[in-house]
């Protein structure tokens, strides 16, 4: 199976016609920048960043949910036309992302959430060995359908994931990116909303770690960055 990641702009259609070149993915999974809103002093004043995690960039912020919801509306609205029939949306957020997304999601025929992926992150573990957990991030599934009852011998659907940061190691090598998720993370949710061979699209490359565990998982990726130094990485760390 083949990786491919471009750098260029999610809201550009132009960045899409080149990224796929005619092609039509099965499945979007993606993690978009998530509804986080701009600080502001008490009279208006935006207050100053609290500094950067990684070198490509303070974190993206928006003035209100308002803005956020134009925003998806313009990546996700590209995304879905170079989809297939039905295939399903993955897609990551935080709570002030919920509603947004599943407004913008249900405007373009995917009326149905089929249910909400927890990662439950690791964060302390004590020396009695218990471990903290920490939910913040989930990922939204949605379809254009509504789903069969499933039969009698179907395997159970995975809806969350206990893991660290950085389980596998892979953030640390590929740059330790805020929003990296370990492929465990990731895997029931390649597994579940696609099949071996199909193209898994990713509109936020960030480290690379969707399209790296599709490929993993014996699917073609294909993902657009915006920064030209993590497209560079993603690109370097697909097959």
């Amino acid at each position: 199976m083949t990786g491919r990641c471009l750098q260029g702009d999610s809201t550009s259609a132009e960045a899409w016609r080149r990224l796929l070149e005619g092609r039509r993915a099965d499945a979007l999974i993606t993690d978009p920048p998530y509804c986080l809103l701009v600080r502001r002093r008490k009279g208006g004043d935006e207050r100053e960043s609290k500094g950067r995690k990684i070198d490509s960039g303070p974190v993206r912020r928006f003035e209100d949910v308002r803005e956020y919801r134009e925003f998806t509306k313009q990546w996700l609205s590209l995304a879905v036309a170079n989809l297939v029939l039905n295939a399903p949306l993955v897609i990551w957020t935080n709570l002030l992302g919920r509603e947004p997304i599943t407004t913008v999601a249900k405007s373009l025929g995917y009326a149905h959430q089929l249910g909400e992926f927890v990662w439950g992150k690791r964060t302390r573990q004590s020396n009695s060995g218990e471990e903290i957990l920490r939910v913040v991030e989930t990922a939204l599934v949605f379809s254009t359908s509504a789903p069969m009852p499933p039969s009698p011998d179907a395997p159970a659907i995975p809806w969350s994931a206990v893991a660290g940061y950085d389980d596998d190691g892979e953030a640390q090598r590929w740059g330790n990116h805020p929003n990296h998720k370990p492929f465990g993370v990731l895997e029931p949710l390649v597994r579940t909303w696609s099949k071996p061979g199909q193209l898994v699209i990713d509109a936020f490359g960030g480290s690379g770690s969707i399209p790296a565990a599709a490929v993993k998982l014996g699917r073609d990726a294909a993902c657009l960055e915006l920064e030209p130094d993590w497209a560079k990485r993603i690109q370097e760390r697909l097959p």
